[in-house]
């Protein structure tokens, strides 16, 4: 018999969404938090960059908002843009009272600059904001009474009205009373019961073969709402981050976006010249948004058939670059690389998963008592394109939203929930099939579903999702659950909706360009994808 739960608020996903939703839940709530590693495993910890608000003089919301609009290529949601825009400050200013030790400048706030802000209004601790960031926010959950982590436990389903039976069954209610979730270490699918779930399960870069996202960026949050019958918006726009850098003997280390807003030039490499070649596709050069750097990289590299180009900062006295990247120079001296003396050489990866599952200003999804924070979901902010740095404010103004709307309703009563089922399967024989296909999945999502796609090479990842599926929808049904079946059983269902959403784009918007529909149509209008009926 599998353990059961019983919890106010089931939280799934340890970064900083969960963990503000969490906190702020904590006095009046019994909240439980779900993270498939450790609390600090996520994507939070690994931003370098930082968080975008307005706090200088002579900045504006509507200079934000506008930098948002343009850098989402028409996509953008207004209210949505505003909401953020506007509480981001108000966040800001929490995560000061926790502790957070951004860097400072003779005792004010130091804000950077990066590609797309007309302004400099980045919030950031040196080059590695998130894991300053995640480090408080982890401190302050783990001694706040009302908080309990369960850490290496895996989502394996959410509980609906349609695992019910009787009168809410035959009702044909959506809504949602827990989930299913995988104790990795004992083993056992447990039952997690709760009257109000908040999905901040992050995003899907492991779709891809190269990405900048750690191993959880599997895409569990996007996978299981949709199964549970949540709409999912944008899923076409993988934003690709332009440096990442190039070495083959580093898995992922990003070169946070406030490189080039320091200064740093890209460059082709010395056999062609050392030529600066931001200039020749966007009069803002490398201050352009991300998604022309990452395209003007891509197209360069095929251009000269190349591996890599050089972003240069060493331009910067040595000083500077200890005081603002020390991280990054210390990361790279590691490899060899002095960056006070040479240019770092960098390529575009998966960085960020601008779609994701619908919701309101309110965090709420198309299911009663289910919300979705972050980077799992579509909130209309990032449109086409994300600017940088938006995505961190994103998770605490709508984990706080989310948090207002649960705390004006009243505590609903969550019926006895059926125990996981397992009397039917075996223990696999063949892990192989599951790594195999991983393989298989991210390299050709990679090689079909990139930066420039074409209806040739949409067709063809379309043709092998649909062959992945049965033969994983097979293993699922007969097999005993693992971390890396699930993670691979979400990755394949991501995949299908990021191919289903760019073969309804007959457009170039963004970052991804479309070599059958390269231009713009008139009027931007967002890919919303509703689930089958069950």
């Amino acid at each position: 018999m599998s353990t059961t739960h019983h919890f106010d608020v089931l939280i799934i996903g340890s970064g900083l969404a969960g963990l503000t939703a969490a906190l702020k839940l904590a006095p009046t709530h019994k909240v439980a938090v779900v993270t498939k590693r450790g609390i600090s495993d996520g994507s939070s910890n690994w931003a370098q960059g930082g968080i975008a608000a307005v706090l200088a003089e002579g900045d504006s919301y509507a200079s934000h908002v506008d930098d948002t609009l343009v850098a989402g290529a028409g996509l953008c949601d207004l209210e949505a843009t505003k909401f953020t825009v506007e509480n981001a400050p108000a966040a800001i200013a929490w995560l000061q009272e926790l502790g957070v030790p951004f860097s400072t400048e003779n005792g004010e706030l130091h804000l950077t600059r990066e590609g797309g802000h007309t302004h400099r209004r980045i919030v950031h601790a040196t080059d590695a904001t998130g894991a300053a960031v995640q480090a408080t926010l982890s401190r302050e959950a783990r001694a706040t009474p009302g908080i309990t982590f369960f850490e290496n436990h895996m989502l394996v389903d959410l509980i609906t009205d349609r695992h019910l039976s009787g009168p809410a069954a035959a009702a044909g209610e959506r809504q949602c009373h827990g989930a299913y979730v995988l104790d990795v270490d004992r083993d056992e699918v447990e039952v997690f019961s709760a009257s109000q779930t908040i999905l901040a399960t992050g995003g899907a870069g492991k779709v891809y073969l190269y990405t900048t996202n750690p191993d959880t960026a599997t895409g569990d949050g996007i996978a299981a709402g949709w199964r549970a019958g949540c709409r999912v918006g944008n899923m076409e726009f993988i934003q690709f981050h332009p440096t990442c850098l190039y070495h083959p003997n580093v898995k992922n280390f990003l070169i946070t976006e406030a490189v080039r807003g320091e200064g740093g030039q890209l460059k082709l490499p010395p056999h062609l010249g050392g030529h600066r070649f931001m200039p020749d596709h966007d009069p803002r050069a490398e201050l352009a948004p991300r998604d022309i750097v990452a395209r003007a990289i891509d197209y360069e590299m095929k251009k000269h058939g190349l591996d890599c180009v050089h972003l240069d900062i060493s331009h910067q006295s040595p000083e500077f670059l200890r005081e603002h990247f020390p991280n990054i120079l210390a990361r790279c001296a590691e490899l060899g690389i002095d960056i006070t003396k040479e240019p770092i050489p960098v390529v575009p990866a998966a960085h960020y998963t601008c779609g994701g599952l619908v919701t309101d200003l309110l965090g709420r999804t198309d299911i009663g008592g289910l919300y979705a924070v972050g980077e799992t979901t579509c909130t209309g902010l990032h449109g086409a394109n994300r600017l940088a740095s938006n995505s961190l404010v994103e998770c605490m103004v709508f984990a706080q939203a989310a948090v207002r709307d649960i705390l004006a309703r009243p505590r609903r009563e969550v019926p006895a929930l059926p125990a996981w089922d397992e009397s039917r399967v075996t223990d696999a024989d063949e892990q192989v099939v599951i790594s195999h296909n991983w393989d298989e999945l991210r390299r050709f999502m990679w090689d079909y579903v990139g930066i420039v796609r074409t209806n040739k090479r949409l067709e063809r990842a379309a043709h092998r999702i649909t062959l992945l599926q049965r033969e994983i929808h097979e293993f699922y049904s007969q097999f005993h659950v693992t971390r890396d079946l699930l993670e691979l059983r979400n990755l394949v269902q991501v995949a299908d909706l990021i191919v289903m959403s760019a073969m309804l784009r007959h457009e170039s918007r963004g970052l991804h360009y479309s070599r059958d529909y390269p231009n713009l149509l008139p009027e931007a209008k967002p890919t919303i994808l509703v689930p089958p009926a069950r």
